[in-house]
């Protein structure tokens, strides 16, 4: 009985040291918990909060927008004549080059006057004999005239001699008229300027058999020039009626003028798909020569747009964007827009945003869709 009770004693000793080391090992398994979780915890204190991208924004605002268009043209002349002659011949001098001014009257060329002068002769010679004729009836008449009031001759005869008279009165005013039309015909044979201007373009060699109304010159007279150029045909939608038109001079654009819209052509250019427009100068500077290089500027019927620093412009995909922030989340969203018009420092958005958004004018490029920003303080003026 003695040593049953000792094997019993025995096995509960070595039951509760079992106990022991259970309660033991589960102390320090929670106490290695905890100590790893407080390690955890200290890691993740000592670890820097991520900052926000701080970013400039600017208000969208509708507001009216004129557009100004400039497009690149050439002055030329208000007027354009054509000078021929007004008799064919051949051409025995030229005077004048492509490039030379003349004064009105001034002689540009000549042509072989010698049929001219034949018909001069020959118009000459019938008035001679013409006048010759007139002093005979003239006398004829006189003379019946005396014999009827000295009742030697008939009425008839009388009358026979005042008809011959009055014929070869006749006979001489027209003789007298082709010889001044063969005298005008001479002087035709000289071709001068009706009006001063420039030589533009010159169509005859010496030498050259030219009939009557052929050109030989084209002079663009003095006077004050035309600005001509070139529209698309949509930039005439959106151009206010008559408007003012600031011509430069490319080569000095210190040189400007004011001008207006003249004439627009009624149809497009096949060649070039384009209307051309003329713009009057009136008091055109002298450096402002025919042919010059000029742009002309003119502003355009307001439309309401959004004007927006060039910063803010983005690109997604290839098209024009801009970030815009959610005041209330302060996450930003890529939004494409329209732009209308690109400016020195600005640009015009006609589509694509709405008035009252919050857009992006600075740190765009470190932005992404759904990130979260600070929008920072406006720089004191």
């Amino acid at each position: 009985m003695v040593r049953g009770k000792a094997s019993a004693a025995t096995a509960d000793e070595d039951t509760g040291g079992r106990r022991v080391v259970l309660w033991r090992g589960a102390a320090a398994v929670t106490l290695l918990s905890g100590i790893v979780l407080l390690t955890a915890c200290e890691q993740r204190q000592a670890a820097p909060q991520k900052q926000l991208v701080r970013v400039r924004v600017a208000d969208a605002k509708l507001q009216d927008y004129s557009p100004v268009y400039a497009l690149t043209g050439v002055i030329a002349a208000r007027t354009e004549t054509n000078v021929s002659f007004r008799v064919g011949g051949r051409v025995s001098e030229r005077l004048v080059e492509v490039g030379d001014h003349v004064e009105a009257g001034a002689l540009l060329a000549r042509i072989d006057p010698q049929e001219q002068q034949s018909d001069l002769r020959s118009a000459q010679a019938a008035v001679d004999a013409a006048k010759a004729n007139l002093t005979q009836t003239t006398a004829a008449f006189q003379r019946q005239e005396t014999l009827l009031r000295q009742g030697f001759t008939t009425r008839r005869e009388y009358d026979q001699a005042q008809q011959a008279m009055q014929v070869a009165q006749g006979s001489l005013d027209g003789a007298q008229s082709q010889l001044e039309n063969a005298k005008e015909g001479l002087g035709y044979t000289e071709l001068r300027a009706a009006r001063p201007g420039l030589i533009t373009e010159r169509e005859i060699e010496a030498g050259q058999v030219v009939q009557a109304a052929q050109t030989i010159y084209t002079i663009a007279e003095d006077g004050d020039r035309d600005a001509v150029f070139h529209l698309n045909e949509a930039a005439l939608a959106t151009m206010p009626p008559n408007p003012q038109v600031k011509i430069t001079l490319i080569s000095n654009p210190a040189i400007t003028a004011p001008g207006v819209g003249r004439e627009i052509s009624p149809v497009i250019d096949p060649a070039s798909g384009t209307i051309r427009a003329k713009v009057g100068i009136a008091n055109t500077p002298p450096l402002m020569a025919l042919g010059a290089a000029i742009t002309g500027s003119v502003r355009a019927q307001p439309v309401q747009a959004i004007l927006l620093p060039w910063q803010a412009l983005f690109s997604d995909a290839g098209a024009p964007a801009v970030w815009t922030v959610d005041p209330a989340t302060k996450a930003v969203s890529l939004s494409r827009v329209t732009v209308m018009s690109y400016n020195s420092g600005t640009v015009a958005i006609s589509e694509g945003l709405s008035g009252g958004k919050q857009v992006v004018t600075a740190g765009g490029q470190l932005l992404r869709p759904g990130q979260l920003v600070e929008i920072a303080a406006e720089p004191a003026k």
